[in-house]
């Protein structure tokens, strides 16, 4: 480099800003590989972190599948949100059937959308599809689950060694707070929905990370967070908005008015975070035991795995989730 160049870089301070830019660079380009397992379509929780995973430029996703029941509506949301964000190179996976019931909080949005409709690759048997993405990847797999664990479960029944292959990151359990801040920890759904499943997954080989309702059980956009999110042009944005409006409506006991005002508890874009970041949050090394009944409990003869049981910085990680839902970053 030129002396004088390099001189009048380090007295503007430029020299920081090309370490910066080389940095991010170089982490734009190291990207990790991730599957998502989805109970969209329950709460609206899903369809935030689906966008935000999609808008994560440290994540490549290789793989979304519908997990807990209603098999082909999940992968009916899942397919056109993909679409409509210009992701059909994403595959999509039918889960299985597990807990089905009839309908859906957002059915209203895929009401006249085919499955056969999707350009991209549909995977009838989801659950296979997550075992040979694993088994065929040449890297580690990161794998996200902010649902119940039915598909997962059965993935490491058919195939063990996947647990060799993965990380596992999961919205899953209380354990200090339970809902709302609680300071009685709760049977979390996700926990609770399946509690066999999420036994077998807590105990396999692979590490794992989780976010329990202490930290993704406080995340509620309002104020100028929440009016940048709901006034965005941007597709995605606009395609979580409508489905949270749709979502609110199919529920009389929910006010409509609410999708003006501030999101739910968006509980599952914090497990999306933490496959590629933990700076936001305090991360505990913790033995977890979950009980026949749903709950899980510190126990230091349990198996160790990484608990995000606190914010350090919520209000960024919250500014984090709007401008890149919102592609504003």
């Amino acid at each position: 480099m030129n002396k004088i160049l390099f001189f009048c870089m380090i007295m503007s301070g430029a020299t920081i800003m090309v370490g910066e830019t080389a940095a991010s660079q170089q982490q734009n380009t190291t990207k990790i590989p991730v599957i998502l397992d989805t109970d969209i379509g329950d709460d609206i929780d899903d369809t935030w972190a689906l966008g935000f995973l999609l808008r994560s430029p440290e994540l490549d996703v290789k793989l979304v599948v519908g997990d807990q029941g209603n098999a082909e509506y999940r992968a009916k949301l899942i397919a056109r949100f993909l679409q409509t964000a210009k992701r059909t190179d994403i595959p999509v996976g039918v889960g299985m059937d597990f807990n089905r019931q009839d309908g859906g909080r957002q059915a209203e949005w895929v009401k006249d959308y085919n499955l056969s409709d999707y350009p991209g690759v549909v995977y009838q048997d989801g659950v296979q599809a997550i075992i040979d993405t694993i088994m065929n990847a040449k890297e580690r797999i990161t794998l996200i689950a902010i649902g119940p664990l039915p598909n997962i479960a059965e993935a490491l029944k058919r195939e063990p060694k996947i647990a060799q292959k993965a990380d596992f990151v999961g919205m899953h359990g209380s354990v200090r707070l339970g809902y709302g801040g609680n300071q009685q920890i709760s049977a979390e759904y996700n926990v609770r929905a399946a509690v066999e499943a999420c036994q077998k997954v807590f105990t396999a080989a692979w590490p794992i990370t989780i976010t329990p309702l202490d930290t993704c059980g406080l995340v509620v956009l309002k104020g100028e967070r929440y009016k940048k999110m709901k006034d965005s042009d941007d597709p995605i944005a606009k395609a979580v908005i409508e489905n949270y409006r749709i979502w609110l409506a199919s529920d009389e006991k929910m006010d409509p008015n609410m999708a003006d005002k501030n999101s739910s508890t968006l509980f599952d874009t914090v497990a999306v975070y933490l496959a590629f970041a933990q700076d936001f949050t305090k991360m505990e090394e913790l033995g977890i035991h979950v009980t026949d009944d749903g709950y899980t409990k510190i126990d230091s003869a349990a198996k160790t795995m990484k608990v995000a049981t606190e914010w350090k910085d919520m209000d960024a990680f919250e500014d984090l989730l709007v401008s890149r839902l919102t592609n504003s970053q």
